[in-house]
C-alpha cells in the first residue's frame, strides 16, 4: 500500500479550511461559466450569482468539514435541466479536478474528486432514469 495516497475520509474539520473551500468553488466556476458546453448552461439557469456561491460553499463545506449549513436539494434542480449528456459531466468533472489539482492540499484534491465522481454519477444515472426511462443506463468515465 502506498503510504503516500492520500484516503478517503468522513467529513472533517481538519481536511480543509473555510478558505479553500471558497477557493475551489470560486475558481472552478469561474472555469465552467467560460466553458463552451458548460458557460451556456450555468448561465441560463443560475439568476444570481452570490447566492448559488453561498449554496455552493455550504455543500462543499458539508460533504468535506461536515458543516450543517447547507440547505437545498440538488437532485430535482438538476434533474429538470434539458439536454444534458454524458459529455457534460465528464467536462464538470475534469474542470473540477484541475481546479482540485491547483489547490496545494492532497487530502482535500482526493476526498473532493472521489465525491466530485460519486455525485456526478448519482446526477447522471437519476437523470436517465427520469428522463429516459426505456434506456439502459450508461455511466460516466472515470477520470
Amino acid at each position: 500500500m502506498d503510504m503516500s495516497q492520500p484516503e478517503f475520509t468522513a467529513p472533517d474539520p481538519a481536511l480543509c479550511t473555510e478558505e479553500e473551500i471558497a477557493r475551489l468553488v470560486h475558481t472552478f466556476y469561474a472555469r465552467a461559466r467560460q466553458d463552451p458546453g458548460l458557460g451556456p448552461i450555468f448561465e441560463a439557469h443560475v439568476d444570481d450569482w452570490d447566492a448559488h456561491f453561498v449554496q455552493m460553499i455550504n455543500f462543499w463545506s458539508m460533504k468535506l468539514r461536515g458543516t450543517s449549513r447547507f440547505r437545498g436539494m440538488p437532485m430535482p434542480k438538476h434533474v429538470a435541466l434539458p439536454g444534458l449528456n454524458p459529455a457534460l459531466f465528464e467536462r464538470w468533472l475534469e474542470l473540477f479536478r484541475l481546479t482540485t489539482s491547483e489547490m496545494e492540499n492532497p487530502r482535500l484534491q482526493f476526498n473532493a474528486d472521489t465525491l466530485a465522481f460519486h455525485i456526478g454519477s448519482r446526477l447522471w444515472q437519476r437523470y436517465q432514469m427520469e428522463r429516459f426511462p426505456d434506456r439502459e443506463l450508461v455511466g460516466l468515465r472515470e477520470p
